[in-house]
């Protein structure tokens, strides 16, 4: 009986020793019941960026059937603040393997925490993405992001309204921001529509308009501020304020409102990044009245052009969680490479990826009956490519803070702008350097 009884204790503490075993892998990752080794994406907005990563994960657990993705899905803010809180007391207990994160945020990240992201030069070929996405996701000149989405920016506009003022298609390319004015001007007599909405705290048309003349709030270095000698940003405040003083705007504030304003029929267009699509769409009672025009140039900046961006993230290995090299397989065989998930994630969620070849697939040929036929996937792959890169630094959402009291002075209370703008350059200087 005491034999028995001891060979019962052996055998509990083999199987407890082979259940401990089971439960890690070599590199301390958690490993599946079956003994799959497992990776943790985060990333947020479960009808875009989650389905993206679901899909991706469909196509690699496909090839390879010892790996296991589980997808998270959590609010940006809060995968900043869990990412800043254990980086910052050098913990990656239960953080991912893969995140997303935003292109504003991402040198911040970098430099801040430097040996946290896994640098994925060897993986992935960055000429293989649009030039524009390069500098935001890489570091010292190597490649620590994988670049996604564009936020390519784009003129939305009714084709109906615009043809009630006197105007055609061709009549809304190769726009300034003068030209748009006087045509808003038209509208707003002919129909009675204000052109666009603006809302006074969220400066995303002053990012579009910069971005047009390869100008940023911080120069290329990423660090000098770059306000009160901005010329791009001086010609964009004077802009918004020529918008305003024009009549023509229908001042809103908040999301819902601005979508809003278009999904009813309130304004004849939308200047914004190109993910703004989907929400188009779905006024299909307005199905056929749309099409959609590069974004207008700074007329006074001779550097501008008709391409920007607003918006955009990528993918990043966390290097120090485990297993970072299956991680960052599993993003050089996914969204690193695979036109079959681009011409999915195009149909599926409207993606226009940042993978050159994406605009080789299926999708990006056909045309949306929406837009009256146009072929917009290829258009905004094309004008992709045309975006100016610009370096967004460290610090664009607390230059942002600052920035956005100062621009509703010139614009509302007729501020002096260059006076504005020094004082906004001084307090900038002394916000970055904390």
């Amino acid at each position: 009986m005491k034999a028995k009884k001891i060979m019962a204790v052996i055998l509990g503490a083999v199987m407890t020793l082979s259940l401990a075993a089971c439960g890690k892998s070599d590199s301390g990752q958690p490993k599946t019941e079956a003994g799959k080794k497992k990776l943790v994406i985060w990333a947020w907005d479960g009808s875009f960026n989650i389905v993206a990563a679901n899909e991706a994960k469909a196509i690699y657990e496909k090839e390879n059937k010892d790996v296991e993705i589980e997808v998270v899905e959590m609010a940006q803010n809060d995968i900043v603040q869990k990412l800043n809180t254990n980086l910052s007391a050098n913990s990656t207990e239960g953080l991912p393997n893969i995140v997303l994160m935003e292109d504003y945020r991402s040198q911040n990240f970098l430099s801040a925490y430097e040996g946290a992201f896994k640098d994925i030069s060897s993986k992935v070929q960055a000429s293989n993405f649009m030039d524009y996405k390069i500098k935001p996701c890489s570091k010292d000149g190597k490649l620590y992001g994988l670049p996604f989405d564009s936020g390519v920016a784009a003129l939305f506009y009714r084709t109906d309204l615009i043809e009630q003022a006197g105007y055609k298609k061709e009549d809304m390319n190769n726009l300034t921001w003068e030209k748009y004015i006087e045509i808003g001007k038209a509208v707003k007599s002919k129909t009675g529509k204000a052109m666009l909405t603006l809302d006074p705290s969220d400066l995303g048309q002053i990012r579009i308009m910069m971005q047009t003349a390869g100008q940023w709030y911080v120069k290329e270095d990423g660090k000098t501020v770059n306000i009160a000698d901005n010329q791009a940003l001086k010609e964009g405040i004077k802009t918004w304020k020529a918008l305003m003083d024009s009549g023509i705007v229908k001042p809103i504030s908040g999301w819902d409102n601005f979508v809003g304003a278009f999904q009813k029929g309130e304004v004849t267009t939308v200047p914004t990044g190109c993910w703004i699509s989907s929400s188009v769409m779905k006024s299909q009672d307005q199905s056929g009245k749309w099409a959609v025009a590069p974004i207008p140039r700074l007329g006074a900046v001779s550097s501008s052009v008709n391409y920007s961006n607003l918006g955009g993230s990528s993918w990043y290995v966390l290097d120090k969680v485990g297993d970072s090299n299956l991680a960052a397989d599993f993003l050089a065989k996914t969204f690193g490479s695979s036109t079959e998930l681009m011409n999915t994630l195009s149909q599926k969620i409207n993606l226009v990826s940042t993978l050159k070849a994406a605009a080789t697939s299926e999708n990006y040929k056909k045309p949306v009956d929406f837009y009256g036929g146009q072929v917009l996937l290829q258009d905004f792959a094309a004008w992709s490519t045309k975006i100016p890169a610009v370096n967004y630094g460290l610090s664009t959402y607390s230059i942002e803070d600052i920035l956005t009291g100062a621009v509703q002075n010139i614009v509302s209370k007729n501020a002096d702008l260059e006076t504005t703008l020094k004082d906004a350059q001084k307090q900038a200087e002394a916000a970055v350097a904390k």
